[in-house]
């Protein structure tokens, strides 16, 4: 007896259901990656203002560094749901650990040319004298561990990919605590000061890219695939890679020049920006969780062959994007009376915080439509368009930005020129899930 076809409101309920299931522990791991540089500034903090201030100029290099190397997990997560979705779990395992080998290589190379130019790259943030030797410690111990946050990346993306975004949750958690545990014991219990935070950080991120590599390696002996590095394969994973890449590079140039901007605004008006960018970069996490379930999810209905069904997830996706976006926005809003007292008391700041916030506010529904089909198109495998829109989007909005400050523009047109920029990949964005060119099944792209 054939079975009914579901309704189109049991398909939305269904949707419903596992968009939340992936959304929700992935945006508890999203937030507690920047717990780690909180941890360790609240720590370090009560040493001194020098050695907070070398952590501040070390921890820009580092995520910076780092940052760059997200694709890891995007494109693992892609390629990996894909053959989730096409029944292949040994090749999907096989392809994931193609992925944490590449994160090894980049992460040695990393270190190569960090540990000889620490001092190099600290002068370029022009530190004081007294800064300096903190960062440049912390700046050298910390990059130990890169390796380690890269291969978190890449297996990260493999999990995702097999639709379990609880792990990372549990590991990323687990990460915090042990962090914050280790950075008192050695900075105040062994005496070690901004070098103890170092190692603390060091060894829980080893730690964490350990409990990845017993999950990830266990379901490979259980699915008989191999360890072994393939030069193939990895091979393939950088080429998938390099799109995104591009992608990634071409927003940070972004976010640099809407901060070069703030700053040649005035003091009051780069505090402000410090303080909008923040609130702007923690709705961000809320709706990048819902990209990484996009991402997941649509790889998984590529694999399977299931056209409609990956269309019938994107658009249901771009529902819960507005929706979302609608939530966040009103509750910036009302929240702007609390949350602009928690970083500053000057009246100069918050005259200019508060006009850039009613557009953070009322561009959210725009975000989150874009963070949506962001990851509807990374889950589909087409980098190579991502990081073309991307470009396109940073020749718009770079002359637009650096003509605020020229046509006597403040803080709050600088941010509307963040919000053409958003729009403009709505735009791009839009454009291609309509033109269903992103559309293209089977286990590989």
């Amino acid at each position: 007896m054939t079975q009914a076809p579901a309704t189109p409101k049991a398909a939305r309920r269904r949707h419903d259901r596992e968009i939340v299931a992936l959304a929700v522990p992935a945006f508890g791991a999203l937030v507690a990656e920047p717990l780690f540089v909180l941890a360790d500034s609240a720590i370090v903090g009560h040493l001194g203002t020098a050695q907070l201030a070398g952590l501040g100029v070390a921890s820009a290099l580092l995520l910076t560094a780092v940052s760059v190397f997200v694709f890891l997990a995007y494109a693992t997560t892609a390629a990996v749901a894909r053959r989730v979705g096409a029944g292949d779990l040994p090749a999907a395992i096989r392809q994931g650990m193609d992925g944490i080998w590449l994160a090894l290589l980049l992460g040695a190379a990393v270190i190569a040319v960090v540990l000889p130019t620490a001092p190099d790259l600290v002068g370029l943030f022009g530190t004081s004298e007294t800064a300096t030797p903190y960062a440049i410690t912390y700046l050298r111990i910390s990059a130990l561990g890169i390796p380690a946050m890269l291969v978190v990346f890449a297996a990260t993306g493999v999990l995702r990919g097999l639709q379990d975004t609880r792990t990372p949750l549990y590991v990323a958690l687990a990460g915090f605590i042990a962090n914050a545990v280790l950075n008192v014991v050695l900075v105040y219990g062994a005496g070690l000061g901004i070098a103890g935070s170092a190692w603390g950080t060091v060894i829980a991120q080893c730690g964490m890219a350990a409990a990845y590599l017993f999950v990830v390696i266990r379901g490979a002996r259980r699915h008989g695939a191999s360890l072994r590095p393939d030069a193939a394969g990895i091979r393939a994973s950088a080429q998938a890679g390099v799109p995104l890449l591009v992608r990634t590079l071409s927003l940070r140039a972004i976010l640099m020049i809407a901060t070069a901007v703030a700053a040649g605004l005035g003091d009051a008006d780069i505090a402000a920006h410090q303080i909008v960018l923040s609130l702007w970069s923690l709705l961000a996490f809320a709706l990048d969780a819902i990209a990484i379930a996009g991402q997941a999810i649509i790889g998984r209905h590529l694999g399977a062959g299931d056209v409609e069904g990956a269309r019938q997830v994107c658009r249901r996706m771009v529902e819960w994007g507005i929706a979302v976006g609608v939530g966040l926005g009103l509750l910036v809003i009302a929240a702007r009376p609390l949350f602009l007292p928690l970083f500053t008391s000057d009246s100069a700041v918050t005259d200019a915080a508060l006009p850039a916030l009613i557009v953070v506010a009322l561009s959210q529904p725009i975000c989150g439509v874009v963070f949506v089909l962001d990851g509807v198109l990374m889950g589909a495998g087409d980098g190579r368009y991502l990081a073309w829109a991307m470009i396109l989007t940073l020749a718009v909005f770079a002359p637009v930005a650096l003509l605020v400050p020229t046509l006597g523009g403040e803080l709050t047109a600088l941010w509307l020129a963040m919000t053409l920029m958003m729009t403009m990949r709505l735009l791009t964005l839009w454009w291609r899930t309509r033109s269903g060119r992103w559309i293209v099944t089977g286990a590989a792209r």
